[in-house]
């Protein structure tokens, strides 16, 4: 075991980390100093500092992060449109590599030669935490409890707690909880009946969403002002990123928007099932694909599309502070510099519909070429006879040869 000094822990105040703080100081002798970030997860942060003075930590720190989690992290990640396997909007994913940069920050600061987290050996989040440290600074020492001790269940996390006296809210009844994280992205649950991928989530687990049947009979509109590809306003009103997010978060949620049930592929190997709330980035999405529809040239747009699954795999698996996420991040913001505009969307019980878009500056949309109507010439629609026999040669080679051998 390393000879450990001093500790920076990733802390929520929480049964898990809890455990944890006692535990390092048991186990490592070493002094703890506690991180607890707020990124938008609608709880009360200040808590954490009363929780660790208790247990005697001197240096705590409680950092609101909202505004740079939005700018710096959720809108660069908006501009490549990034989904995993199809339907994920990366909501813990992107927190992560935020999270460790702080912790580097921190353990920089206090001059503390680890860091240490909550994250169990099963799934992606100790792999994105500590790549994610390791880039920022190669030499850190990580601390992995989960890795390490025999404590393997909640019950026995709650034997700990009791035995060294360790305060812990109690949940009504005694139920384990779902698993939780929360940003101002999403919110993410996972255990209890969601371990049956075939059981359907129980109707009062999901916090931040209505069910779209009871969602409200009207349509919502709402129109967002995009400049190089981020949202500046909403309905003509400025907004700060994190501002944005909070109220379409709002908007979104109140009509049934945002509800996902997938099951994933786990980076360390292991097929996962999760339920996802994410109001405000299903909204984000569906606007930002349909401003870089009027905006992008096409074989810039289908670039994109092309590297978007290799870039959502990259945030998934922990690789934000990567040398070629980083390069892929300075084509993506290079191809938002024409991104500007206007998109009006309708959102109505669960869905939502883009029904207008607009730039007056960047629009690559010329009604007199693609009309229906007289075009005063200009497009002269024969030169599609000579576009189409040219790439039809190769089908027509093949062909012919074909059928000379079949007559042969």
């Amino acid at each position: 075991m390393p000879e450990i000094n001093k500790v920076v822990l990733a802390y929520s105040g929480g049964l898990d980390t809890s455990v944890i703080l006692k535990w390092l100081h048991d186990v490592y002798a070493c002094e703890v100093v506690t991180f607890t970030a707020d990124l938008g997860q609608r709880e009360e942060v200040e808590p954490a500092r009363s929780k660790a003075q208790a247990m005697g930590i001197k240096e705590i720190y409680i950092d609101d992060l909202r505004e740079e989690f939005a700018r710096d992290f959720v809108f660069p990640m908006f501009r490549a449109n990034a989904v995993y396997e199809g339907e994920y909007l990366l909501g813990t994913s992107i927190a992560r590599p935020l999270i460790a940069k702080r912790l580097i920050d921190i353990a920089n600061e206090t001059q503390a030669d680890a860091i240490a987290h909550g994250a169990t050996g099963k799934g992606n989040d100790q792999v994105r935490f500590e790549l994610g440290a390791y880039a920022l600074r190669p030499g850190i020492k990580i601390i992995a409890p989960w890795r390490e001790w025999n404590l393997t269940s909640r019950q026995s996390l709650l034997a700990y707690a009791e035995k060294h006296s360790i305060p812990v809210e109690m949940k009504k009844g005694g139920a384990s909880p779902y698993s939780m994280d929360a940003n101002l992205l999403h919110i993410s649950y996972e255990g209890r009946v969601l371990e049956d991928p075939w059981a359907e989530p129980e109707e009062d687990m999901w916090r931040w969403s209505v069910a779209p049947e009871t969602a409200p009979d009207r349509p919502v509109y709402v129109e967002l002002t995009y400049q190089h590809g981020d949202i500046v306003a909403i309905d003509g009103v400025p907004h700060s990123p994190a501002e944005v997010m909070e109220k379409l978060n709002a908007t979104a949620g109140a009509n049934g928007i945002g509800r996902l049930d997938i099951v994933e592929n786990r980076y360390v190997g292991m097929k996962s099932r999760g339920c996802y709330e994410t109001p405000a980035g299903t909204v984000m999405l569906k606007a930002h694909r349909a401003i870089e529809s009027l905006t992008l040239d096409r074989e810039v747009a289908h670039l994109k599309d092309d590297l978007m699954p290799r870039y959502a795999s990259l945030i998934y698996n922990g690789y934000w502070w990567s040398p070629e996420r980083k390069l892929m991040q300075t084509l993506i913001d290079a191809s938002q510099s024409t991104v500007n505009g206007k998109v009006r969307l309708k959102l109505y019980k669960g869905n939502v519909m883009v029904v207008g878009r607009a730039s007056d500056t960047d629009s690559l949309f010329d009604e007199s070429i693609a009309t229906f109507e007289e075009d005063a010439g200009a497009y002269n629609q024969k030169d599609a006879e000579g576009f189409i026999k040219l790439n039809a040669l190769r089908l027509r080679i093949a062909a012919a040869k074909k059928q000379k051998g079949a007559h042969g």
